[in-house]
């Protein structure tokens, strides 16, 4: 996308470091919103923001734990703050450790817990005064939340249980604020991505090869993919909404 349609807009998106997070935030930075670049991996969000100013975008580095609440609460302040404003929220942090149940350590269930649900919970809940007033207040008349949730947020399968249950949840939450702010044009949209060629599959041994048995190869999305129908959805005039896509490999059964 290169029409500037998002100018004057500010855009805080977590997960910023890679994957669709990165994808997202280099597509709408060249529809000419700012952005502020949320995760964990300082050197990895400076290289991105250096990348977006040299190609005349501004980007906000916002260093930030966003499983604890004050760390989230934080990182919408820094970016009130910097840009004095915010009228998108972009939840792309996730995490995916699945495995058999009887062998997967608990602690890898706290983990996609709290990234994938907690995490989201935590920067839409902070985050919310600051959109409400977005979209009483921009030209554009409306804001955005797009949640990151997964073709596993509609479809359990075995060894996937805690990311279903986080996934769900997401898909499920998102459906819910978007009925209660519908009439105060702050849209919520959720993606249910497919097989993405990210981090995702790096996060545990054997991931990979679990989702090859199950599904066999499949020609993978790529994170602009995903970038180009979240930028789709937030730059649609007021009146569109769009509530949720699934978008798969073409291969995915």
């Amino acid at each position: 996308m290169t029409t500037e349609t998002l100018n004057g807009t500010v855009v805080l998106i977590s997960g910023a470091s890679s994957g669709m997070g990165r994808a997202t935030a280099e597509r709408l930075a060249a529809a000419g919103a700012k952005v502020a670049l949320a995760a964990r991996r300082v050197d990895k969000l400076e290289e991105l923001a250096d990348k977006l100013r040299a190609d005349g975008h501004e980007a906000l580095v916002v260093a930030a734990d966003l499983t604890g609440a004050a760390n989230a609460q934080g990182a919408v302040d820094k970016t009130i703050a910097e840009f004095g404003r915010l009228d998108t929220l972009i939840n792309a942090a996730g995490v995916m450790l699945n495995g058999a149940s009887e062998e997967s350590p608990l602690e890898e269930w706290d983990r996609m817990v709290d990234i994938n649900l907690r995490g989201l919970m935590y920067v839409t809940k902070a985050a919310l005064p600051h959109l409400l007033e977005a979209a009483d207040t921009s030209p554009r008349s409306v804001a955005d939340v797009v949640n990151i949730s997964s073709v596993a947020g509609r479809f359990a399968a075995p060894t996937v249980a805690i990311y279903n249950a986080t996934k769900f949840a997401v898909t499920g939450a998102t459906e819910a604020w978007r009925q209660e702010f519908t009439t105060r044009n702050l849209r919520f949209s959720v993606i249910e991505p497919g097989r993405t060629q990210t981090e995702l599959f790096d996060q545990k041994a054997n991931s990979d090869a679990d989702f090859t048995a199950a599904f066999g190869e499949v020609e993978q999305l790529h994170a602009e993919d995903i970038a180009d129908a979240i930028a789709y959805i937030v730059t649609n005039p007021r009146r569109v909404a769009v509530n949720e896509i699934v978008i798969r490999p073409t291969d995915q059964p």
